[in-house]
């Protein structure tokens, strides 16, 4: 096994050491021009992902003139909760509350069973407008 020269071990360095000082990475500005109402779409479509995992209460299930006196007659008992109509081909129906776990959600299941027996709790696929 030949040890390099000396000659040859000082161009090898040399060439390294100008190569490794010389190297440098990409450098530039970024402009992104977007619709404003891009962030809008952001905005609501996190909005609906943020309550996809969440437990609703369904009060009833059926037409709508009956869904809308429901409706109306909840709000009277329970005007902390909001409500939601919501319609799943051939009825609709009337969700309350958004609540992020079981714990809470049978905790005002208890109070709206008494006004509302036929009431269930639900964890809806996609949250629906």
């Amino acid at each position: 096994m030949r040890l390099l020269s000396k000659r040859n071990l000082f161009f090898i360095t040399l060439f390294t050491f100008a190569f490794s000082t010389i190297n440098y990475a990409q450098q530039g500005t970024i402009s992104i021009n977007q619709d404003p109402r891009i962030d809008e779409l952001v905005k609501l479509r996190k909005d609906i992902d943020d309550t996809s995992d969440r437990y609703r209460i369904q009060i009833f299930s059926g037409d709508r003139t009956r869904a809308e006196d429901k409706r109306l007659n909840f709000r009277k008992y329970f005007s902390q909760y909001s409500t939601k109509l919501v319609y799943e081909t051939p009825n609709y129906k009337i969700w309350i509350g958004s609540f992020r776990t079981r714990i809470e959600t049978d905790r005002a299941f208890i109070d709206v069973k008494r006004k509302f027996p036929s009431a269930i709790i639900i964890r809806p696929l996609k949250d629906r407008s």
